[in-house]
């Protein structure tokens, strides 16, 4: 008779077989459709992530329904591995999250964003010119501050303070409040003659479209502030599917002992 575990381990691993595949068609799809270097970046772990799903989840279908006792054991082996890197992995993720946040100002509906104020691992990821000259074209090659123009081109200067900008438009798109530039349209600040900036970032701001406040280390802040949102997103998602892996490695151990309690009254 075939046992409760084994049906169940071979029914979740049917369902994962089913998510690998659009994971790996998205994968392909990036890779055929990207246009810029970020699209095509994500390509190859998407394709890596399908692939790993997919033959996991086949050696796991195989190993409960076939009672193949060795595909089993690695099935749990490489569940067991997954387990503890994802347990890691979410460790670090809230370890690094923990500091940084915006400063609230009192008369704008924005923040402003200090590099200084996020963990220094996180910084020395965006110190690393080569690291952030690639994330640098990817916000670029995003249009992040075209559309962000585009979205507040007729704010009055006024209008444009109580704007709720997000991190990364704060802190790239338009000089710190510190500069106390003239206000000309969101993206365009004209620079007061003869007078030394205690904050590098206003010597930094260009109102080429192409620079802007990208070299700017509030640009590395916001951008670290999206990661930290995110992060923590996917940290929280890592939990729940923790408990999921954890799960279905308990209903594999199970079919495993029963495999081998089979195998040995044959």
């Amino acid at each position: 008779m075939v046992r409760l575990s084994n049906n169940l381990l071979g029914i979740l691993n049917f369902l994962t077989i089913l998510l690998s595949i659009p994971i790996l068609i998205t994968g392909i799809w990036l890779s055929k459709q990207a246009s810029t270097d970020c699209e095509k970046w994500l390509e190859k772990p998407i394709i890596a992530l399908g692939v790993f799903l997919l033959v996991v989840s086949i050696a796991g279908l195989v190993g409960a329904c076939c009672r193949v006792s060795w595909l089993l054991w690695i099935y749990l082996f490489v569940m067991f591995v997954l387990i503890l890197i994802l347990f890691v992995f979410t460790i670090i993720t809230f370890a690094v999250t923990n500091k940084g946040a915006g400063e609230a100002l009192s008369d704008k509906g924005y923040k402003e964003y200090r590099l200084g104020d996020y963990s220094n691992w996180l910084q020395k990821r965006v110190n690393n010119t080569k690291h952030w000259n690639n994330l640098k074209s990817c916000l670029q090659d995003g249009k992040l501050c075209s559309d962000f123009a585009n979205t507040y081109v007729n704010d009055t200067i006024e209008k444009f303070y109580t704007e709720n900008l997000s991190a990364l438009q704060s802190g790239c798109c338009k000089p710190s409040n510190d500069c106390n530039f003239t206000y000309v349209s969101p993206t365009v600040w004209n620079k007061t003659a003869d007078v030394g900036f205690s904050n590098p970032d206003c010597n930094a701001w260009s109102n080429d479209p192409n620079v802007l406040c990208f070299n700017c280390q509030s640009c590395k802040a916001g951008f670290l502030d999206n990661v930290k949102v995110n992060w923590k997103k996917v940290a929280t998602v890592n939990i729940i599917f923790l408990i999921f892996l954890i799960i279905v490695y308990s209903t594999g151990c199970c079919a495993f002992r029963n495999n081998r309690r089979d195998n040995s009254w044959k």
